[in-house]
Order: structure tokens, then C-alpha cells, then sequence
């Protein structure tokens, strides 16, 4: 394609330089309280719009890629970016807002129910509805599942029975242990997922349809990529502001923080994951979902503790006992569902009951 196309079809990365630049030009203060509430609501609209589609650029040019390099590496480009805006996102609202120490767990177990019980379950159901019973293959999933389950049970589980330190929270040597593992873990499953065991995550129907969208080189796609991410960082501060500002004055739930930044993370990659499974391919669906659900956990953790040592904060990982019984009956449900290599939409259903428990388990 010739390089002025290529310019006149981006038009979501100019609204993201646009929209950088006009809140970079207000003061914090008026992003907050604005000339009144209505202002800031109106304000909250356009940054979540901008970095969403900004987003979903990132997420259009990581299929680009997938279909010049193939699966698994074209799902696993997606899942790193979006789990690098994640990672950034939290970053910067734990720099940016007052302390709030369960931040990082508040997103990372909105992440973990918004994948493993919302998009799951989506794609199991939407996918069964439409072709009865689906086929994945086994082995890719359990993987995913032999590495989830230990990281989520010693990352948000663990630290309300250790006694070394208060309850929820680990001690500095823990910590260091943590991130090793965590990371030692995350970066062994990488290499078996893109080289020893590629196969386990290539189902029959491995060539997704991503609308043409690898027109492009292997290098422009990539700098595109780049370039929408770029405004996502720049934003993640001024939306950090309106989100710690809108919570506390509204006397919200504190996990409803949480909430937003996932959703604006994920909904790119969830229509993504919808989509694969909707064409027939459960086999990328399942990639994408239990692939951010790992790497929310594998990347998220070690980036969360980093920060609270330097900055000196106290991180908060536990969960709660209603949240730690939730998990573990997610992860309970994912064994379960994921044990044949087959799924039918009754299991998507199930996944979909437990994500509506999450959503009325945070406002009640």
C-alpha cells in the first residue's frame, strides 16, 4: 500500500494525538471539578472514547500482524498489548491518584472475571448457539490453566494467610519471590507456547479472518501499533485523575475503579475473542481469554509490587473472602469446562452466572 493510504486511514491515531493534546492543555484541577458535574462527566466520556479507540487500533494492526506471522504469535502479539495498556493504565493511576493500596487487585481481579467469566462465556454461548458444539485443543488450554491457577491462588490468595506481615500484604523477601516466580513462570510458558509446544495452541481452523488486515507489512504494522499506544499512555494519567476524583466523590464502591480500567482494556480484545469464536475458532477465542487472564497475572503482579517498593507504598494483594471464594469457584468451573476439549453453550451460560454474581457483588 503506498504511505499516503496508509496516512489517510489511521483516523483513530490523529483523534488520539487530538485528544492528548486538548487535555494536556487543561489543568488538573479542571478536569476534576470542572464548571460542574456535568462538564467532568461529559470530560470522563470523550478520554474513555479516545483511548478506546485508540485501543482498538492497537488491537486491528495486532491482527495484521497475526495474519503475517501466524498463530500463535499473532494472538500472543494481541494479548501483550493489551496487557502492556493494562499495566501502564494501573501504573499510572497508582502514581497518579491518591494511594489507594488494593488498586492493583481491584483491576486484576476485575480482569480475571471480566475474561474468564464474561468474555468465556460470551464465546461459549454466542459460538454453541450458532454451531452446536465447538471443538478446542486440550492441551493449549491446560496449559494455560496448569500456569493460571498456581500464579492466581499465591498472588491474591496467599497473602491473607501469611503472617509474616498484616493480613493481605507481603513481606519484602516474599515480594522478591513473588516477582521472580511470577516472571521466571510467565517468560518459561512463553517459550513453550511460541516454540517447544506450539502446537497445543493451533486448533483446526488456525487461520482467523481478520478482515484484511494484514495488507500492511510486518514493520508498518508494528510502528502503527506503537503509535496508538502512545496516546493510551498519555492519557492513562489524566483519566487516573478523573477516576480517583469520581470515585471518592460519589462515595462509589472502591473495586468500581477497578472495573472501569478493565473494561476499557479489554473491550477490544473481548470483541476480538467473540468474533474467533462466533467463525468457529474457539481454538483463538480461548488463546485470547485465558492468555489475558494469565498474562494479567504473570505481568500485572511484578509491575504492582515494583511500584510499591519504590514509591513505599503498601500493596494490598489479598482479596477478600467473598472475592477469594469467587475465584477459586472460577477456576473451579474452568477445570471443569475445559477438561474435554469440546464446549456446548450451556457451559457459556455457567461462566455468565458467575460473572453477574461479580457485578451485583460489587455494588452489594
Amino acid at each position: 500500500m503506498k504511505h499516503p493510504s496508509v496516512l489517510t486511514s489511521e483516523p483513530g491515531l490523529y483523534a488520539g494525538i487530538a485528544a492528548s493534546v486538548f487535555f494536556y492543555s487543561l489543568c488538573t484541577r479542571y478536569l476534576t471539578t470542572g464548571s460542574s458535574a456535568w462538564v467532568s462527566l461529559g470530560l470522563f466520556i470523550l478520554l474513555f472514547l479516545a483511548m478506546l479507540w485508540s485501543s482498538f487500533g492497537v488491537v486491528r494492526h495486532a491482527d495484521g500482524l497475526a495474519v503475517q506471522l501466524g498463530e500463535p504469535y499473532g494472538t500472543l502479539i494481541l494479548t501483550l498489548s493489551v496487557i502492556s495498556i493494562e499495566v501502564i493504565m494501573i501504573s499510572a493511576v497508582m502514581l497518579t491518584g491518591s494511594h489507594n493500596p488494593t488498586l492493583g487487585r481491584d483491576v486484576m481481579f476485575s480482569v480475571l472475571m471480566i475474561v474468564l467469566n464474561g468474555l468465556v462465556g460470551l464465546s461459549l454461548l454466542l459460538g454453541g448457539m450458532r454451531h452446536v458444539e465447538q471443538t478446542f485443543n486440550l492441551q493449549g488450554a491446560n496449559s494455560f490453566l496448569g500456569i493460571l491457577i498456581p500464579l492466581a491462588v499465591l498472588g491474591l490468595i496467599l497473602p491473607n494467610f501469611t503472617e509474616s506481615t498484616r493480613a493481605g500484604t507481603f513481606s519484602i523477601e516474599q515480594v522478591v519471590f513473588l516477582v521472580v516466580m511470577n516472571v521466571v513462570l510467565y517468560v518459561a510458558f512463553l517459550g513453550m507456547q511460541t516454540m517447544r509446544h506450539r502446537n497445543y495452541f493451533i486448533g483446526e481452523n488456525d487461520e482467523p479472518d481478520h478482515g484484511g488486515e494484514g495488507r500492511l507489512s510486518v514493520s508498518t504494522h508494528t510502528l502503527l501499533l506503537v503509535f496508538y499506544m502512545i496516546p493510551i499512555v498519555l492519557l492513562s494519567k489524566k483519566l487516573a485523575v478523573i477516576v480517583d476524583y469520581g470515585v471518592s466523590e460519589l462515595g462509589a464502591p472502591g473495586d468500581l475503579g477497578g472495573m472501569i480500567v478493565a473494561i476499557l482494556v479489554l473491550s477490544p480484545e473481548g470483541m476480538a475473542a467473540i468474533k474467533a469464536a462466533q467463525v468457529n475458532n474457539l481454538q483463538r477465542s480461548i488463546n485470547i481469554c485465558l492468555g489475558s487472564a494469565l498474562a494479567t497475572i504473570g505481568m500485572t503482579i511484578p509491575a504492582v509490587l515494583l511500584i510499591g517498593i519504590m514509591t513505599s507504598n503498601t500493596i494490598v494483594l489479598g482479596l477478600n473472602n467473598v472475592e477469594a471464594l469467587l475465584l477459586m469457584l472460577t477456576l473451579l468451573v474452568s477445570m471443569v469446562n475445559f477438561s474435554s476439549g469440546k464446549s456446548n453453550l450451556f457451559q457459556g451460560v455457567t461462566h455468565l452466572t458467575l460473572f453477574f454474581c461479580f457485578i451485583i457483588l460489587i455494588f452489594d
